[in-house]
């Protein structure tokens, strides 16, 4: 789905919202797709009551045939082995046609490294080791020892989130673009990812995404209110007030859309506070 401007706009699953069923997340993606929508997107989370985000977007291309699909962000430093992941994620890109786009991050919570025993403290210089790596598998796929499946486009896109002045040099070195984590740091942060892009001596331009949260209806600031202080309890006290960030009107929503198409956003990716289907629908309708 885009607007005039032409930015797309896309759905995160609700595969991090507690309790979601398994059944609201596979209607959720066939609404998406039928909508217009142009990426299902997931988040990534190990302590917590959320689906991993690679085997729900492979329940979600089972189940569509044309919207892409991202992680956002997936935690690469804590998941351990580069070649298992380069498999997965060309084994999902590979199922879906050439749908995915791999969104990589290092993460700020310590409690998902300290569950797989990788290290915190080294999480970036890890990050920049598993994208040569990464890439290394892909490109070695089709040969007589390759590790496949081959993607057909010969490997996923691979975005690159963060906010730090090394994860936004990390994105203009490596990524095929960069994804903000919150909507107002867009511009500040693509700025310095496209002048990066362009002193590494990189051909085009990155492909740029920023992410919102949404709760739309009656009940959307109630849960809102709900979901992300605790979905953000680590941050400790600065979690408070997050509730009141997500986008919960119609209007709010057309807004954010305009403001980031203006700012030259790719594509703005809309998280759900509910698990509830229908917040599919009234997105669709605020975009209307």
């Amino acid at each position: 789905m885009a607007d005039a401007t032409s930015m797309q706009v896309g759905v995160g699953l609700p595969a991090a919202v507690p309790g979601a069923r398994p059944d609201q997340v596979v209607e959720w993606a066939r609404r998406a797709e039928s909508a217009g929508f142009s990426s299902l997107a997931a988040l990534d989370r190990v302590v917590y009551d959320n689906y991993d985000p690679l085997i729900i977007l492979a329940a979600a291309a089972s189940v569509t045939e044309r919207i892409g699909l991202c992680t956002s962000v997936l935690l690469a430093p804590a998941r351990g082995s580069a070649t298992i992941l380069a498999k997965q994620a060309a084994t999902i890109d590979r199922l879906s046609g050439g749908r995915l786009t791999l969104g990589l991050g290092v993460g700020a919570r310590e409690d998902d490294y300290a569950a797989t025993g990788a290290d915190f403290t080294d999480r970036g210089r890890r990050l920049d080791v598993m994208l040569a790596e990464l890439v290394g598998t892909w490109a070695a796929a089709s040969g007589p020892a390759g590790i496949g499946p081959a993607s057909p486009r010969g490997r996923p896109g691979v975005v690159l989130g963060g906010r730090s002045p090394q994860a936004l040099d990390r994105a203009a070195r490596f990524g095929d673009g960069w994804v903000a984590g919150s909507a107002g740091f867009y511009a500040t942060g693509a700025a310095v990812v496209r002048e990066g892009w362009r002193r590494h001596g990189r051909d085009g331009s990155p492909r740029t995404q920023a992410v919102a949260y949404v709760a739309l209806g009656a009940d959307g600031p109630a849960r809102a209110e709900r979901y992300l202080p605790e979905y953000y309890a680590f941050l400790g006290d600065a979690a408070t007030g997050l509730g009141s960030t997500a986008l919960t009107s119609a209007a709010a929503v057309r807004e954010v859309v305009a403001r980031l198409a203006g700012e030259g956003c790719d594509e703005l990716l809309l998280f759900p506070c509910s698990s509830d289907p229908d917040q599919v629908d009234l997105i669709a309708d605020a975009l209307a």
